[in-house]
């Protein structure tokens, strides 16, 4: 698998964790999730997914956010319904979660600083 991600399901909560790190372009979202689909990771009874930026930083301009929001969009047999949340510790990088976050539409997506705070809201 690519370093720059990994995954891992939790079945007793339901939640998918998708753990990012070093620079992500847009490529590298698009390209996990589709390989993601490809080997079957998302579970059809996930109840929400916690993308964990906390090792890695954007490598994406600030408007190209949405192709992130338009992927997610296009593929609302995966994401329909699901609470996303983005979990970063940089500031430089809560403005790209951030404006996903306004383009969201089908799926709900919110950015975070920990990850008590985002299972927290994925569960709710």
């Amino acid at each position: 698998m690519n370093k720059k991600f990994s995954y891992r399901f939790d079945p007793s909560s339901g939640i998918l964790y998708k753990y990012y790190s070093g620079k992500v372009s847009i490529l590298d979202i698009t390209a996990s999730w589709e390989y993601a689909f490809a080997k079957q990771l998302v579970p059809e009874n996930v109840r929400g997914i916690i993308l964990d930026y906390k090792a890695a930083t954007f490598d994406i301009k600030v408007d190209e956010h949405t192709q992130i929001a338009d992927f997610y969009e296009d593929h609302l047999e995966v994401f329909g319904g699901l609470k996303i949340a983005i979990i970063t510790d940089n500031p430089r990088d809560i403005i790209i979660p951030s404006l996903v976050e306004l383009k969201s539409k089908g799926y709900l997506s919110k950015p975070f600083s920990t990850m008590e705070a985002a299972i927290n809201w994925v569960l709710s």
